[in-house]
């Protein structure tokens, strides 16, 4: 007679995918927040010493990261899931992410640039909770009794 073993959550490449879909949602409601607040805090910026957070290469750089990490995580949960949902607001929210932070860019559209990204980085973050959602939903874990 076999012993049942421990019971096992996810594996540690699970764990550590759902670890990057939680960073990549709270990295991407920051960054929706940054861009929502920032034309309203600008001028205040580099008296606090963060004025690289108003620098357009500072949030270039950090699309392309955010980018980078959402299609990863989300192409491999899609892998497992096969739920097309989290994509579906992925896409669009990396289309609005890239035209508001290399498209739009200058100070007589800030009000359009600041739409794109808050809306940008809103879908993308929704993306990753409905991956991570579905990543559970979808989890082969052994529970005991």
């Amino acid at each position: 007679m076999q012993v049942p073993s421990a019971p096992t959550a996810l594996p540690i490449r699970a764990h550590r995918l759902a670890a990057a879909d939680r960073i990549g949602a709270t990295a991407s409601f920051i960054c929706a927040l940054h861009c929502a607040a920032l034309p309203f805090v600008l001028a205040v910026l580099p008296t606090l010493g963060l004025g690289f957070l108003a620098d357009h290469l500072f949030e270039r750089i950090f699309i392309a990261c955010a980018s980078a990490l959402a299609l990863t995580v989300l192409l491999h949960g899609y892998r497992r899931h096969h739920d097309p949902r989290a994509l579906r607001l992925l896409i669009p929210g990396l289309l609005l992410l890239w035209t508001g932070g290399f498209l739009v860019d200058g100070h007589d559209t800030i009000g359009l640039h600041a739409l794109l990204v808050v809306l940008g980085g809103s879908c993308v973050a929704l993306a990753h909770l409905i991956n991570l959602r579905l990543r559970h939903a979808n989890c082969d874990c052994v529970t005991v009794a």
